[in-house]
Protein backbone atom coordinates (compact mmCIF):
# COMPACT_ATOMS: atom_id res chain seq x y z
CA UNK A 1 0.00 0.00 0.00
CA UNK A 2 1.16 3.49 -0.83
CA UNK A 3 -0.24 5.84 1.22
CA UNK A 4 0.89 9.09 2.91
CA UNK A 5 -2.17 10.57 5.44
CA UNK A 6 -1.79 14.10 7.23
CA UNK A 7 -3.52 14.99 9.93
CA UNK A 8 -3.91 18.85 10.78
CA UNK A 9 -5.96 19.60 14.36
CA UNK A 10 -5.83 22.82 15.32
CA UNK A 11 -1.90 24.09 15.26
CA UNK A 12 -0.43 20.58 15.18
CA UNK A 13 0.62 19.52 11.98
CA UNK A 14 1.56 15.31 12.47
CA UNK A 15 3.14 13.29 10.05
CA UNK A 16 1.44 9.42 10.12
CA UNK A 17 2.90 6.48 8.40
CA UNK A 18 2.24 2.91 8.11
CA UNK A 19 2.64 1.13 11.54
CA UNK A 20 4.10 4.67 13.15
CA UNK A 21 1.28 6.66 14.40
CA UNK A 22 1.45 9.56 16.64
CA UNK A 23 -1.58 12.02 16.47
CA UNK A 24 -3.40 14.09 19.04
CA UNK A 25 -7.02 13.27 19.61
CA UNK A 26 -8.69 13.47 16.64
CA UNK A 27 -12.84 15.17 17.07
CA UNK A 28 -15.22 12.36 17.36
CA UNK A 29 -17.25 13.51 13.96
CA UNK A 30 -13.82 12.97 11.70
CA UNK A 31 -13.31 9.18 11.43
CA UNK A 32 -9.55 9.04 10.49
CA UNK A 33 -9.67 4.79 10.60
CA UNK A 34 -12.38 5.40 7.56
CA UNK A 35 -10.54 7.54 5.76
CA UNK A 36 -7.24 5.78 5.41
CA UNK A 37 -10.00 2.88 4.95
CA UNK A 38 -11.00 4.78 1.32
CA UNK A 39 -7.85 5.18 0.27
CA UNK A 40 -6.37 1.40 1.11
CA UNK A 41 -5.18 -0.93 -1.94
CA UNK A 42 -4.25 2.03 -3.97
CA UNK A 43 -3.24 1.62 -6.86
CA UNK A 44 -6.10 -1.21 -7.70
CA UNK A 45 -8.20 -2.49 -11.05
CA UNK A 46 -10.01 0.95 -10.88
CA UNK A 47 -7.83 4.23 -10.10
CA UNK A 48 -3.73 4.47 -10.11
CA UNK A 49 -3.78 6.80 -6.92
CA UNK A 50 -5.86 9.22 -5.21
CA UNK A 51 -6.30 12.63 -2.91
CA UNK A 52 -7.93 13.54 -0.11
CA UNK A 53 -8.36 16.19 1.26
CA UNK A 54 -11.15 17.22 4.39
CA UNK A 55 -11.22 20.35 6.60
CA UNK A 56 -13.43 22.11 8.96
CA UNK A 57 -14.29 22.70 12.86
CA UNK A 58 -14.27 19.17 13.20
CA UNK A 59 -10.27 18.64 12.69
CA UNK A 60 -8.69 17.90 9.01
CA UNK A 61 -7.37 14.97 7.21
CA UNK A 62 -5.46 15.07 4.25
CA UNK A 63 -3.53 11.57 2.21
CA UNK A 64 -2.34 10.28 -1.01
CA UNK A 65 -1.82 6.75 -2.54
CA UNK A 66 -0.81 5.49 -5.60
CA UNK A 67 1.79 5.89 -7.47
CA UNK A 68 2.70 9.44 -9.43
CA UNK A 69 3.16 7.24 -12.40
CA UNK A 70 3.57 3.76 -14.01
CA UNK A 71 6.82 2.28 -12.55
CA UNK A 72 7.08 5.01 -10.21
CA UNK A 73 7.50 4.65 -6.74
CA UNK A 74 7.16 8.29 -6.10
CA UNK A 75 3.45 8.92 -4.18
CA UNK A 76 1.76 11.50 -5.17
CA UNK A 77 1.96 15.02 -3.43
CA UNK A 78 -0.57 17.03 -1.70
CA UNK A 79 -0.29 19.91 -4.04
CA UNK A 80 -0.71 17.77 -7.23
CA UNK A 81 -2.51 19.68 -9.63
CA UNK A 82 -5.53 17.83 -11.72
CA UNK A 83 -8.22 18.43 -14.17
CA UNK A 84 -10.95 19.09 -12.43
CA UNK A 85 -13.75 18.95 -15.02
CA UNK A 86 -17.06 20.09 -14.42
CA UNK A 87 -15.67 21.99 -11.19
CA UNK A 88 -15.14 24.43 -13.80
CA UNK A 89 -18.77 25.05 -14.20
CA UNK A 90 -18.81 26.58 -10.16
CA UNK A 91 -16.30 29.29 -11.46
CA UNK A 92 -17.97 30.28 -14.86
CA UNK A 93 -21.15 30.84 -12.47
CA UNK A 94 -19.53 33.07 -10.44
CA UNK A 95 -18.16 35.06 -12.89
CA UNK A 96 -22.02 35.33 -13.99
CA UNK A 97 -23.18 36.47 -10.79
CA UNK A 98 -20.61 39.29 -10.52
CA UNK A 99 -21.49 40.38 -13.75
CA UNK A 100 -25.20 40.29 -12.66
CA UNK A 101 -24.22 41.71 -9.36
CA UNK A 102 -22.41 44.96 -10.78
CA UNK A 103 -25.54 45.14 -13.25
CA UNK A 104 -23.74 44.00 -16.58
CA UNK A 105 -26.57 41.90 -16.95
CA UNK A 106 -29.61 40.74 -15.50
CA UNK A 107 -30.24 37.14 -14.58
CA UNK A 108 -33.62 37.46 -16.49
CA UNK A 109 -31.74 38.95 -19.35
CA UNK A 110 -31.96 36.76 -22.38
CA UNK A 111 -28.93 35.22 -24.54
CA UNK A 112 -30.53 36.70 -27.49
CA UNK A 113 -30.06 40.30 -25.71
CA UNK A 114 -26.35 39.71 -24.98
CA UNK A 115 -25.61 37.32 -27.50
CA UNK A 116 -27.51 38.85 -30.39
CA UNK A 117 -27.76 36.88 -33.51
CA UNK A 118 -26.17 33.66 -32.06
CA UNK A 119 -28.92 31.47 -31.71
CA UNK A 120 -31.54 30.67 -34.48
CA UNK A 121 -34.33 33.24 -34.86
CA UNK A 122 -36.77 29.79 -34.13
CA UNK A 123 -35.61 29.54 -30.17
CA UNK A 124 -37.65 30.89 -27.64
CA UNK A 125 -36.17 33.66 -24.71
CA UNK A 126 -33.50 31.37 -22.99
CA UNK A 127 -32.68 33.79 -19.70
CA UNK A 128 -28.74 33.81 -18.14
CA UNK A 129 -30.49 32.15 -15.29
CA UNK A 130 -31.93 29.15 -17.62
CA UNK A 131 -28.17 28.84 -18.65
CA UNK A 132 -26.68 28.23 -15.16
CA UNK A 133 -29.30 25.82 -13.40
CA UNK A 134 -29.27 23.39 -16.78
CA UNK A 135 -32.71 24.60 -18.13
CA UNK A 136 -32.21 26.34 -20.86
CA UNK A 137 -33.00 23.35 -23.82
CA UNK A 138 -29.87 23.93 -25.86
CA UNK A 139 -28.43 20.71 -27.15
CA UNK A 140 -24.56 20.23 -27.08
CA UNK A 141 -22.78 18.35 -30.20
CA UNK A 142 -23.44 14.13 -29.38
CA UNK A 143 -20.26 12.86 -29.46
CA UNK A 144 -18.79 9.92 -27.45
CA UNK A 145 -15.50 12.02 -25.99
CA UNK A 146 -15.32 10.15 -22.88
CA UNK A 147 -14.65 6.78 -25.01
CA UNK A 148 -10.94 6.00 -25.73
CA UNK A 149 -11.50 5.33 -29.61
CA UNK A 150 -13.07 8.68 -29.88
CA UNK A 151 -10.58 10.38 -27.49
CA UNK A 152 -7.34 9.06 -28.75
CA UNK A 153 -8.55 10.05 -31.59
CA UNK A 154 -9.26 13.18 -31.09
CA UNK A 155 -7.49 13.90 -28.08
CA UNK A 156 -5.22 17.61 -29.62
CA UNK A 157 -8.14 18.75 -31.80
CA UNK A 158 -9.12 22.56 -31.44
CA UNK A 159 -12.80 23.63 -30.93
CA UNK A 160 -13.72 27.04 -31.08
CA UNK A 161 -15.62 28.84 -27.97
CA UNK A 162 -19.49 28.13 -29.41
CA UNK A 163 -18.90 25.16 -31.92
CA UNK A 164 -19.27 22.65 -28.87
CA UNK A 165 -22.96 23.67 -29.32
CA UNK A 166 -25.73 21.88 -31.66
CA UNK A 167 -27.81 24.54 -32.70
CA UNK A 168 -29.73 22.70 -35.56
CA UNK A 169 -31.91 20.81 -33.57
CA UNK A 170 -34.53 22.23 -32.01
CA UNK A 171 -34.33 23.05 -28.04
CA UNK A 172 -35.13 19.78 -25.88
CA UNK A 173 -37.87 21.15 -24.09
CA UNK A 174 -39.26 25.02 -23.38
CA UNK A 175 -36.69 26.87 -21.49
CA UNK A 176 -36.98 26.92 -17.52
CA UNK A 177 -39.35 23.41 -17.92
CA UNK A 178 -36.85 21.07 -16.81
CA UNK A 179 -33.47 20.75 -16.21
CA UNK A 180 -30.72 18.73 -18.20
CA UNK A 181 -27.05 18.29 -16.84
CA UNK A 182 -24.45 18.98 -19.26
CA UNK A 183 -21.71 20.87 -21.10
CA UNK A 184 -24.04 23.14 -23.20
CA UNK A 185 -25.50 25.51 -20.72
CA UNK A 186 -22.06 26.69 -19.42
CA UNK A 187 -20.45 26.90 -22.85
CA UNK A 188 -22.97 29.25 -23.64
CA UNK A 189 -22.66 31.29 -20.43
CA UNK A 190 -19.32 31.47 -21.22
CA UNK A 191 -20.17 33.82 -24.74
CA UNK A 192 -21.90 35.58 -22.95
CA UNK A 193 -18.99 36.13 -20.15
CA UNK A 194 -17.11 37.42 -23.64
CA UNK A 195 -19.62 39.39 -25.18
CA UNK A 196 -20.62 41.15 -22.00
CA UNK A 197 -17.42 42.14 -20.92
CA UNK A 198 -15.33 42.22 -24.31
CA UNK A 199 -12.87 39.89 -22.94
CA UNK A 200 -11.88 36.21 -22.88
CA UNK A 201 -13.65 33.79 -20.39
CA UNK A 202 -10.35 32.97 -19.41
CA UNK A 203 -9.01 36.08 -18.47
CA UNK A 204 -12.48 37.09 -16.74
CA UNK A 205 -11.61 33.75 -14.71
CA UNK A 206 -8.47 34.57 -13.91
CA UNK A 207 -8.91 38.22 -12.75
CA UNK A 208 -11.99 38.08 -10.76
CA UNK A 209 -10.92 34.96 -8.87
CA UNK A 210 -7.89 33.39 -9.50
CA UNK A 211 -5.84 36.16 -8.88
CA UNK A 212 -7.46 37.91 -6.07
CA UNK A 213 -7.55 34.40 -4.22
CA UNK A 214 -4.13 33.73 -5.07
CA UNK A 215 -4.65 29.95 -5.94
CA UNK A 216 -1.35 29.69 -7.57
CA UNK A 217 -2.18 25.92 -8.47
CA UNK A 218 -5.06 27.33 -10.67
CA UNK A 219 -4.84 27.75 -14.33
CA UNK A 220 -7.73 27.93 -17.57
CA UNK A 221 -5.62 26.13 -20.00
CA UNK A 222 -7.11 27.22 -23.01
CA UNK A 223 -5.31 25.27 -25.53
CA UNK A 224 -2.62 23.55 -23.51
CA UNK A 225 -2.28 20.37 -23.41
CA UNK A 226 -0.16 19.96 -20.39
CA UNK A 227 -0.72 20.30 -16.74
CA UNK A 228 1.47 22.69 -15.22
CA UNK A 229 3.50 22.16 -11.89
CA UNK A 230 3.85 18.89 -10.15
CA UNK A 231 0.58 15.95 -11.53
CA UNK A 232 -0.39 12.85 -11.32
CA UNK A 233 -0.52 10.73 -14.87
CA UNK A 234 -3.98 9.92 -15.77
CA UNK A 235 -4.20 6.43 -17.83
CA UNK A 236 -6.61 4.12 -19.50
CA UNK A 237 -6.97 0.86 -18.80
CA UNK A 238 -6.13 -1.26 -21.78
CA UNK A 239 -6.01 -4.93 -22.93
CA UNK A 240 -1.83 -4.11 -23.41
CA UNK A 241 -1.27 -2.20 -19.86
CA UNK A 242 -2.02 1.74 -19.04
CA UNK A 243 -2.37 4.17 -21.54
CA UNK A 244 -1.18 7.55 -20.83
CA UNK A 245 -3.95 10.12 -21.20
CA UNK A 246 -2.71 13.24 -19.31
CA UNK A 247 -2.03 15.07 -22.35
CA UNK A 248 -5.03 16.71 -23.99
CA UNK A 249 -6.12 19.96 -25.86
CA UNK A 250 -9.55 20.53 -23.45
CA UNK A 251 -10.83 23.73 -25.72
CA UNK A 252 -14.13 21.36 -26.48
CA UNK A 253 -15.04 21.59 -22.75
CA UNK A 254 -14.09 25.49 -22.43
CA UNK A 255 -15.99 26.82 -20.03
CA UNK A 256 -17.50 24.21 -18.63
CA UNK A 257 -15.03 21.64 -17.98
CA UNK A 258 -11.59 22.67 -18.62
CA UNK A 259 -9.36 24.20 -15.56
CA UNK A 260 -6.71 22.84 -13.64
CA UNK A 261 -6.34 23.08 -9.79
CA UNK A 262 -5.28 21.62 -6.61
CA UNK A 263 -6.85 20.73 -3.47
CA UNK A 264 -5.76 23.69 -1.39
CA UNK A 265 -6.91 25.90 -4.05
CA UNK A 266 -10.40 24.51 -4.57
CA UNK A 267 -10.77 24.16 -0.54
CA UNK A 268 -9.75 28.25 -0.72
CA UNK A 269 -11.97 29.00 -3.45
CA UNK A 270 -14.96 27.07 -1.73
CA UNK A 271 -14.47 28.98 1.57
CA UNK A 272 -14.41 32.29 -0.39
CA UNK A 273 -17.54 31.94 -2.08
CA UNK A 274 -19.24 30.07 0.55
CA UNK A 275 -18.73 33.07 3.29
CA UNK A 276 -19.70 35.95 0.76
CA UNK A 277 -16.21 37.49 -0.76
CA UNK A 278 -16.92 36.68 -4.14
CA UNK A 279 -21.18 37.70 -4.55
CA UNK A 280 -23.29 39.68 -2.41
CA UNK A 281 -26.06 37.50 -1.03
CA UNK A 282 -28.29 38.11 -3.36
CA UNK A 283 -26.28 36.76 -6.43
CA UNK A 284 -24.80 33.88 -3.49
CA UNK A 285 -28.71 32.88 -2.53
CA UNK A 286 -28.84 31.78 -6.19
CA UNK A 287 -26.03 29.34 -6.06
CA UNK A 288 -28.04 27.35 -2.80
CA UNK A 289 -31.36 27.94 -5.20
CA UNK A 290 -32.57 24.80 -7.11
CA UNK A 291 -35.34 25.32 -9.37
CA UNK A 292 -38.61 23.52 -8.77
CA UNK A 293 -38.34 21.80 -11.76
CA UNK A 294 -37.89 18.10 -12.86
CA UNK A 295 -34.99 16.63 -13.86
CA UNK A 296 -36.08 16.47 -18.11
CA UNK A 297 -35.17 12.24 -18.88
CA UNK A 298 -36.10 10.58 -14.98
CA UNK A 299 -38.83 13.19 -14.29
CA UNK A 300 -36.61 13.07 -10.21
CA UNK A 301 -36.32 16.63 -8.80
CA UNK A 302 -33.80 18.63 -9.78
CA UNK A 303 -30.40 18.61 -7.38
CA UNK A 304 -28.29 21.85 -9.83
CA UNK A 305 -28.76 25.17 -8.78
CA UNK A 306 -25.72 27.93 -10.15
CA UNK A 307 -22.97 26.31 -10.38
CA UNK A 308 -23.43 23.85 -8.02
CA UNK A 309 -25.64 20.15 -6.65
CA UNK A 310 -27.44 19.87 -3.49
CA UNK A 311 -26.73 16.44 -2.07
CA UNK A 312 -27.58 14.89 1.54
CA UNK A 313 -25.96 12.38 3.01
CA UNK A 314 -27.77 10.93 5.96
CA UNK A 315 -28.71 14.31 6.84
CA UNK A 316 -25.95 16.68 6.26
CA UNK A 317 -27.19 18.89 3.29
CA UNK A 318 -23.31 19.06 1.48
CA UNK A 319 -23.14 21.68 -1.76
CA UNK A 320 -20.90 21.19 -4.11
CA UNK A 321 -19.31 19.97 -7.58
CA UNK A 322 -18.60 16.98 -8.78
CA UNK A 323 -15.92 16.75 -12.45
CA UNK A 324 -14.34 14.53 -14.75
CA UNK A 325 -11.78 13.81 -17.65
CA UNK A 326 -10.33 11.18 -18.65
CA UNK A 327 -7.67 9.89 -16.46
CA UNK A 328 -9.37 12.08 -13.69
CA UNK A 329 -12.52 12.20 -11.42
CA UNK A 330 -12.84 14.58 -8.43
CA UNK A 331 -15.75 16.49 -6.14
CA UNK A 332 -15.16 19.65 -4.20
CA UNK A 333 -18.12 20.35 -1.69
CA UNK A 334 -19.14 21.72 1.15
CA UNK A 335 -21.40 22.13 4.65
CA UNK A 336 -23.32 25.41 3.83
CA UNK A 337 -21.84 26.74 7.61
CA UNK A 338 -18.27 25.36 5.75
CA UNK A 339 -17.79 23.11 9.34
CA UNK A 340 -17.20 20.32 6.83
CA UNK A 341 -15.43 20.54 3.54
CA UNK A 342 -14.55 18.01 1.23
CA UNK A 343 -12.05 18.12 -1.63
CA UNK A 344 -10.97 14.70 -3.70
CA UNK A 345 -8.97 13.55 -7.14
CA UNK A 346 -9.07 9.98 -8.18
CA UNK A 347 -7.51 8.88 -11.21
CA UNK A 348 -9.58 6.67 -12.60
CA UNK A 349 -8.25 3.78 -15.02
CA UNK A 350 -11.83 3.97 -16.99
CA UNK A 351 -13.10 7.44 -18.65
CA UNK A 352 -16.73 8.04 -18.80
CA UNK A 353 -17.80 5.45 -16.47
CA UNK A 354 -20.25 5.84 -13.47
CA UNK A 355 -18.38 7.69 -10.51
CA UNK A 356 -15.75 5.35 -9.27
CA UNK A 357 -16.20 2.96 -6.08
CA UNK A 358 -13.20 4.63 -4.90
CA UNK A 359 -14.64 8.04 -4.79
CA UNK A 360 -17.86 6.71 -3.34
CA UNK A 361 -15.67 5.66 -0.12
CA UNK A 362 -14.30 8.72 -0.45
CA UNK A 363 -17.34 10.79 -0.12
CA UNK A 364 -18.74 8.49 2.45
CA UNK A 365 -15.95 8.34 4.62
CA UNK A 366 -15.01 12.02 4.92
CA UNK A 367 -19.10 13.16 4.98
CA UNK A 368 -20.67 10.21 6.75
CA UNK A 369 -21.46 11.87 10.43
CA UNK A 370 -20.94 8.92 13.09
Amino acid sequence: MRFTPVYLLAAALVLVTPGSVRAAPVPASLDPAALEAALADVPDDEVSAALVQVRGTAGAWSGTAGVTSEGSEQRPRLDSRFRIGSMTKTFTATVVLQLAAEGRLRLDGTVQQYVPGFLPESYPPITVRNLLTFSSGLNGLELPHKTPDWFFEHRYDHWTPGSQLDLSRPLAFDPGTHQRYGNADYIMAGLVVEKVTGHRWADEVARRIIRPLHLTGTSVPGDDVRIPGPYVHGYEATATGWRDVTLANPSLQWSAASMISTADDLDRFLVALFSGRLLPEPQLSEMFTVPAVCEYQTGAPAVHSAGLTRNELGGLVVWGKSGDRPGYNNGMGATRDLSRRLIYSVNTLHMGGDQPVRAQRIIMAALATR
